[in-house]
């Protein structure tokens, strides 16, 4: 896999700003693309402060956050399906195989030890009950701005990654892999392993576990996979299934479905009465 390029959180979409229509939308999305940098440093500082030197406690704390977006996006977006707002299946099958590859990495750094101590579990979790609550807000409001969040908070899990391999190289060469990691990235059904990589055919990675250095460098390219999902995601009806389309090429671009679907609350609404 190529190296991912991490640029600074606050670029986020930039290049989809010559795409907006008007000088509101651009002012729009530049505020909520400020908005979530800003959110991004304040959790990184927190990190900072408290695990400058604990890794695997950093990586458990990183991963019970990581994994709450998924959960927000499914839960508005079967609240949205209840009242027959919306009709796309392949974000449901996404956003859950995203979930499920997130827990991966938190069991994986709960096996190494993440979780040992009290104080991280609770920091880790009362963090995670407000970051949910707060992204089940946003994406109400804008599912582009908590799109753009998740993509930042991605890329921030795939710089710190990025940085530990690097630094730790060879140590984690030494060390076996956790057995959580090996029934994961080598078990015999990949199929929601292959889902949330939407920039790529599916079966076109597979990975080869011999180390905790391997498993590693899988994670950190598994957080590359979800920064491209959720830039991605940013386009109104641009995510597609890996599995949904069988002549899937890397190069496709996914175009959106004319359905009754919605962007935020407030689109929902005025499409549910001019329906009338």
């Amino acid at each position: 896999m190529k190296s991912f390029p991490v640029h600074d959180a606050s670029q986020g979409t930039a290049d989809s700003l010559s795409d907006t229509p008007g000088v509101f939308e651009t002012w729009a999305i530049k505020s909520e693309q400020l908005v979530n940098v800003a959110l991004t440093d304040s959790v990184i500082k927190i990190l900072d402060a408290f695990y400058h030197d604990r890794h695997y406690a950093r990586f458990y704390v990183l991963e019970t956050i990581a994994r709450v977006p998924y959960f927000a996006f499914i839960s508005v977006l079967h609240l949205y399906e209840s009242f027959g707002w919306w009709r796309r299946a392949d974000y449901l099958k996404v956003h859950f195989a995203e979930s499920w590859n997130e827990l991966h990495h938190l069991l994986i750094m709960e096996e190494l030890g993440g979780n040992a101590l009290w104080f991280d579990r609770l920091l880790a979790q009362h963090i995670a009950i407000f970051y949910y609550f707060m992204t089940v807000f946003m994406y109400a409001l804008s599912p582009r701005m908590a799109y753009h969040f998740s993509e930042c908070v991605e890329k921030h899990a795939y710089s710190t990654y990025d940085k530990f391999v690097k630094l730790h190289g060879d140590e984690l060469k030494n060390l076996p892999a956790p057995e959580v990691a090996i029934k994961y990235y080598m078990g015999e059904d990949m199929y929601l392993f292959d889902e949330f990589q939407t920039a790529r055919a599916p079966n076109t990675r597979r990975p080869q576990i011999e180390n905790l250095y391997d498993v590693f460098l899988n994670i950190r390219d598994d957080e590359a996979e979800h920064c491209k999902t959720m830039k991605a995601c940013q386009s109104h009806g641009n995510l597609q299934s890996p599995h949904s389309n069988p002549d899937y090429r890397e190069d496709d671009s996914c175009t959106a479905l004319p359905q009754t679907d919605c962007e935020g609350i407030v689109d929902c609404l005025k499409k549910s009465v001019t329906s009338q």
